[in-house]
């Protein structure tokens, strides 16, 4: 049976829930606010399986009931499986995780039924051991549902609280002699977060709105389904939203020296094995011999010749020359400057993939072209960019780099 946390037992509450895609994260600052209607993460949960994982735990809760005693044993199973290590107590992690994404996926459920009522009034919960002032002063108030306060104000608006929402029509908010409230004036403040983190940042919450709850859930995803698809999708996969905004001259170190003597002969039809061999032997590889490479996050990368192969099986190799710097590609993927996770939006697929970018910064021997290398992959598929650009001043260079440093940055190699 659906789990019911609150009045509803209903599908809305699991569909949202479903729809995330587990996302690797090193602070619970790394993803805020609205953006969490699409991810799924676990403050230092890193690596993609131990990330699916997680969710499928929550999600069994949330589908089938599953108390939090249970998810416990359930958690310590990942734990152990994974060897994890994490920060804070058993008890205190287990119900944070579990807690928050039942209850922001039930309000999330809650506000795609609600947008069926012209009137929303906030209730806050008796069970509350530690009521926050601010969340009883608005217990009992009604406003429009189109009222600026539910933009930043919808519960759950912190960890631990358990208020909630109702809806009612106009018809119904006469007969029962009620009156709309006047919209509350909000106190803004700005809080700093992540400040012990390699992101961090600074948000803008109402007063009596913990940091990273000012939105309400559902909102984004529920326009995202009611939104119209693009009709192009020659475009490909545009620039996610960079999270989070770390300073503009937080750059790359600067580029490293990248010997010539491994630069791959210009391609020759035929020799496409060569190619893929002088790759896969990076990694410990072969043709027909995969590897398990792990990166500098703790994620496995599986490398094998299918990654040079078409569905046919044929050779995949030869692109405009570059296929010379594929060993620069698999120093990218080695030794990276940033590693970085993004949501990308998939045309061909209709939906959103994760991506992994691995970005590395080098100098040829000459000294004349630096450039950077960028190894991305994704469960469709994995994509190698090498780009020394020409004749462009430093700061548009920097910029040309900034291009792919966009998601959460799991990773940054020191200098």
């Amino acid at each position: 049976m659906p789990a019911a946390y609150g009045s509803l037992p209903f599908d809305a509450q699991i569909a949202f829930f479903r729809r995330k895609l587990a996302m690797p994260s090193r602070s619970w600052t790394d993803i805020v606010h609205e953006h969490h209607d699409h991810a799924f993460v676990v403050a230092g949960a890193m690596r993609m399986a131990l990330v699916e994982d997680l969710q499928a735990a929550v999600q069994k809760a949330i589908s089938e009931g599953t108390t939090l005693q249970q998810f416990r044993k359930g958690f310590n199973r990942i734990v152990r499986d994974h060897g994890w290590r994490y920060r804070g107590s058993r008890g205190w992690r287990t119900r944070v995780i579990y807690e928050t994404n039942l209850r922001t996926s039930y309000q999330a459920g809650r506000y795609t039924q609600l947008q069926k009522m012209d009137f929303w009034q906030y209730h806050h919960s008796p069970s509350s051991s530690d009521p926050r002032p601010q969340h009883l002063a608005w217990s009992g108030m009604i406003l429009p549902k189109d009222d600026p306060f539910w933009r930043t104000n919808y519960p759950p608006n912190g960890f631990g609280c358990k208020c909630t929402v109702t809806g009612m029509s106009r018809k119904t908010l006469e007969r029962k002699g009620l009156k709309v409230s006047p919209s509350p004036k909000l106190k803004m403040r700005r809080v700093k977060i992540g400040t012990r983190g390699p992101n961090p940042r600074t948000v803008t919450v109402p007063e009596g709105v913990g940091p990273g709850f000012a939105y309400p859930p559902g909102r984004d995803a529920w326009m995202h389904t009611h939104a119209l698809p693009p009709l192009d999708p020659s475009r490909g996969f545009p620039a996610g939203p960079r999270i989070p905004d770390f300073p503009a001259r937080d750059l790359l170190p600067s580029p490293r020296k990248f010997s010539a003597n491994k630069l791959l002969p210009t391609f020759r039809r035929g020799k496409e094995e060569e190619y893929a061999r002088a790759f896969l032997a990076e990694f410990g590889a072969d043709i027909g011999k995969p590897a398990v490479f792990v990166d500098a996050t703790g994620e496995p990368v599986v490398i094998s010749d299918a990654m040079f192969r078409d569905v046919r099986g044929r050779w995949k190799i030869a692109k405009h020359g570059r296929e010379r710097y594929l060993p620069m590609l698999a120093a990218a993927l080695k030794d990276p400057d940033e590693i970085w996770v993004a949501m990308e939006w998939h045309h061909a697929l209709g939906k959103a993939v994760i991506r992994r970018r691995y970005v590395a910064w080098f100098e040829l021997p000459d000294g004349s072209r630096p450039g950077f290398a960028v190894f991305e992959y994704g469960r469709d598929g994995w994509l190698g960019v090498t780009t020394f650009p020409r004749n462009l001043p430093a700061d548009e260079l920097d910029g040309e780099v900034e291009k792919v440093r966009r998601g959460i940055r799991l990773y940054k190699r020191k200098p």
